[in-house]
């Protein structure tokens, strides 16, 4: 199952809870995907389980779940904003031409990694993103 929550990104938790807690969906079968400004631009990390990092719809799904953190995520960088830029209009922002042709190999190395997950479990699809040769396989 495939689901965007339609609430605001802060409010992320309703949604997946609500879901997680109708279908009785094992945390460990949850991968919730995510943006990071605490990586670089464009780069993926796959992680078992952690915590929310100062991501306020990750505290939302973590609080939708008691308090467990103990479900896979992907995060997706977008880097910190440059200068004084204020951190809100920069995670609003459009991206531009460059980034996001650099953003559309993001996503095949996220969508392959997720197809792993699936076929071979989480370990493979964690080599598989979280090594420099993901880059490389796709390009």
């Amino acid at each position: 199952m495939l689901a965007k929550p339609q609430t605001f990104m802060n409010s992320s938790g309703e949604s997946v809870g609500a879901i997680v807690s109708y279908y009785k969906i094992p945390l460990k079968q949850v991968l919730v995907i995510f943006d990071d400004l605490d990586l670089p631009f464009a780069k993926l990390r796959l992680l078992p389980k952690g915590g929310h990092g100062g991501h306020n719809g990750m505290r939302s799904i973590i609080d939708s779940f008691e308090g467990s953190r103990n479900f896979p995520r992907l995060r997706i960088g977008i880097g910190r904003p440059q200068g004084r830029m204020d951190t809100i209009n920069f995670v609003l922002r459009a991206f531009n031409k460059q980034e996001r042709e650099e953003l559309e190999f993001t996503f095949h190395n996220g969508i392959e990694a997720v197809r792993i997950l699936l076929l071979e479990g989480f370990d493979k699809s964690a080599t598989y993103v979280n090594s420099t040769k993901a880059m490389e396989q796709l390009g």
